[in-house]
């Protein structure tokens, strides 16, 4: 698929010229895969960086063309400025021997054209789902200064991956407050199928030229036509300045009111009436996509405030005037002499009778005047009978009653009702009672442009007719639609969120904190906090308890207590001694058990160790000068072991001399005592 939504080059096509040509030293040409009326695109091998590209190429000749020059390579610039995913990139630009070009991202896939004629009529949220992308690149082309000019189905691609995104800004242009026009030298661009009143009037174009186009590609997803249709581009332009787009609902019946009145917004033909750009209709879908997505078949407030608002017209119709450039296909121009035969005719004037004038002879053959006829006498006029003018009076009469009575019974009974909108509600109901009109006040409805107190509709509307001493309904707004938030910490995550959907308001992200003092499924705070007031849709994020933080306790047996009691007590837990042992194998001070031995606990809560005391001692008694076996024997009742030596002299006596280690010493039960003999 061509990267600009041109038309695709159909298979077996004849080889084109460049094919196989190295433009620039960098891209190799490859086939055509689309023409435009403009130029046409390549696939191409960009051999430096070893990629497949796009190479758009100006047609041969328009290269000459300043004017086409200038807006070729503006393309690039244009395009180059916008970083975003659903906005086809553009990578280079250049010129290669009278080749203008631009490489850029192929997008391997279809077109919008494509999806249309295989899925439409489709239903709204599918509908949504592919604006949304277009709508996305849009408000960010706009939010850098730049209008498109030329959105149409052919300039969205659909990726094989699903990926959308916008092409061709070769007609984008950078906002200006004093010019915004859109003709060169007379010459209309864009595509008439979609081209916003103001464009075909006197080509001005700002963001609200490309909401238009949006409204009408979105009106072509719901019905699969476009809203208007004639049987020349010229007779589309017309419609496009003299009539409304009609609702989709018309052709795809079944459709909510709310998504009519979202095309009805997007399309206004007054562009004041439109949103202000691709931003704030990409909020307005969100808002018919969340009604869509939530089953809501009707949504009164939603349709009221995605209406446009009633607007009176001052003035006559405007003129438009167009100029044809022969030969140029795309996009579609026409000039004034055509344009002035489908709009109709200048007012015609009264018809004058003239005398023809006999042909001039010579001056010496002057036709002689024929003698005057006689007048025959005029007979006395009869006088007239009474009873004559009698009758003629009462036929006088009679044909005036009849007059009157038919005016009564047709138009006269009836009052056209005044514009009222846009006055305060007292200022509406003065206005309409001094015009023989009961008011019924109606419920009010939000507005996000109107101020509370301000009537924004009537039924029936300005203009119409209605009895005299009828009632007309108002409708006044009621400002803003704002919801003030309320305290939702501590309730249970389902009373939050219906509290958040009884608002109006939308739920956003949920995020689970441990929470030591509120129980687990319960609201710990609300990003907008308690107080804060927000519009419809806002959306409002919550941190919802998940309970206590449970507390890994670890096995610490052979380590030292003193190190399990400060790491434990740093984590938030209570280390306690329970138990004191003494132990052959458990050096002092070291754990020798604890409860519980492993698992988690919560904050605050208790482990109890026991502790080593290390072996237990005992002191070695004085056996000097005792009997070598008296010795031994208390020495083992004791727990020791003995082992015996001669001393330095031994004499063979039998009898202890000395310990090692001494009397009085504290050992270790079990330990080595050895006995010295003399």
């Amino acid at each position: 698929m061509a990267s600009d939504g041109h038309t695709r080059t159909p298979a077996g096509a004849p080889a084109d010229a460049l094919t196989g040509r190295l433009l620039d030293g960098r891209y190799r040409v490859g086939p055509r895969v689309a023409r435009g009326g403009m130029a046409s695109v390549y696939e191409a091998t960009d051999i430096r960086l070893d990629r497949t590209v796009a190479v758009k190429v100006m047609h041969p000749g328009l290269g000459d063309d300043d004017e086409f020059a200038a807006r070729f390579v503006r393309e690039a610039r244009a395009a180059a400025r916008l970083s975003h995913p659903n906005v086809v990139s553009v990578h280079d630009q250049g010129e290669d021997d009278g080749v203008v070009f631009l490489a850029m991202e192929l997008v391997p896939g279809h077109t919008l054209r494509d999806t249309i004629g295989k899925e439409s009529p489709m239903s709204p949220l599918r509908a949504l789902a592919l604006l949304e992308p277009v709508l996305s690149a849009l408000a960010a082309a706009h939010r850098a200064g730049l209008i498109h000019r030329d959105v149409k189905p052919e300039n969205v691609l659909i990726a094989d991956d699903g990926r959308v995104k916008v092409a061709d800004f070769g007609l984008a242009k950078a906002v200006s407050a004093d010019t915004q026009h859109t003709a060169t030298g007379g010459v209309l661009i864009g595509t008439v199928s979609y081209l916003a009143p103001e464009l075909v009037v006197d080509g001005r174009a700002d963001a609200r030229a490309d909401v238009y186009a949006a409204g009408v590609l979105l009106y072509e997803l719901l019905t699969g036509r476009k809203p208007h249709e004639g049987e020349s581009p010229i007779q589309v332009a017309y419609k496009h300045v003299h009539e409304d787009v009609p609702p989709p609902s018309a052709i795809a019946p079944g459709l909510p009111a709310y998504v009519d009145a979202l095309v009805a917004r997007a399309t206004a033909r007054d562009r004041g009436q439109r949103p202000a750009d691709a931003a704030v209709l990409l909020h307005h879908v969100h808002r018919v996509t969340q009604a869509l997505a939530d089953g809501v078949r009707e949504d009164d407030e939603l349709t009221a405030d995605l209406l446009p608002r009633p607007v009176v017209a001052d003035g006559p119709e405007p003129t438009v005037a167009l100029e044809r450039r022969p030969g140029d296909t795309a996009p579609e121009i026409w000039d004034a002499e055509e344009l002035g035969r489908i709009l109709g005719p200048p007012a015609t004037e009264p018809t004058r009778v003239r005398t023809p004038t006999p042909p001039a002879g010579p001056p010496t053959a002057r036709a002689p005047r024929p003698a005057p006829e006689p007048q025959p006498s005029r007979p006395r006029r009869p006088r007239r009978s009474r009873r004559g003018l009698v009758l003629l009076v009462v036929a006088v009469l009679l044909a005036c009653g009849v007059g009157a009575g038919a005016w009564w019974f047709g138009s006269g009974r009836y009052t056209a009702v005044p514009g009222v909108v846009s006055l305060q509600q007292a200022a509406a109901v003065e206005k309409l009672e001094a015009a023989g009109l009961e008011t019924e006040v109606g419920d009010p409805a939000y507005s996000e442009t109107v101020p509370a107190g301000v009537v924004i509709a009537t039924d029936p509307g300005a203009g119409e007719q209605v009895l005299d001493g009828g009632t007309v309904t108002i409708t006044v707004s009621r400002g803003k639609e704002r919801y003030t938030l309320p305290a939702l910490a501590g309730l249970t995550l389902d009373q939050a969120t219906a509290q958040i959907a009884d608002l109006n308001l939308s739920l956003g992200t949920v995020k689970e904190r441990w929470s030591e003092t509120v129980a687990a499924g319960t609201v710990i705070a609300s990003s907008p906090g308690e107080g804060k007031v927000l519009a419809r849709g806002a959306n409002i994020d919550l941190a919802v308890s998940k309970g206590r933080r449970p507390i890994k306790v670890g096995d610490w047996a052979g380590r030292s207590y003193d190190d399990a009691r400060a790491a434990l007590e740093k984590r938030g837990l209570v280390a306690k001694v329970g138990d004191e042992q003494y132990s052959d194998d458990v050096p002092e001070g070291d754990v020798i058990g604890q409860d519980p031995r492993e698992g988690t606990l919560f904050k605050g809560e208790t482990v109890t160790f026991t502790v080593s005391l290390g072996p237990e001692l005992v002191e070695v008694p004085n056996v000097r000068a005792s009997g070598v076996e008296d010795a031994r024997e208390r020495l083992e009742d004791l727990g020791f072991v003995v082992r015996t030596t001669e001393a330095a002299g031994y004499l063979g006596l039998g009898y202890v001399f000395s310990t090692d280690p001494g009397a009085g010493e504290m050992v270790a039960k079990g330990s080595t005592i050895t006995l010295s003999l003399i």
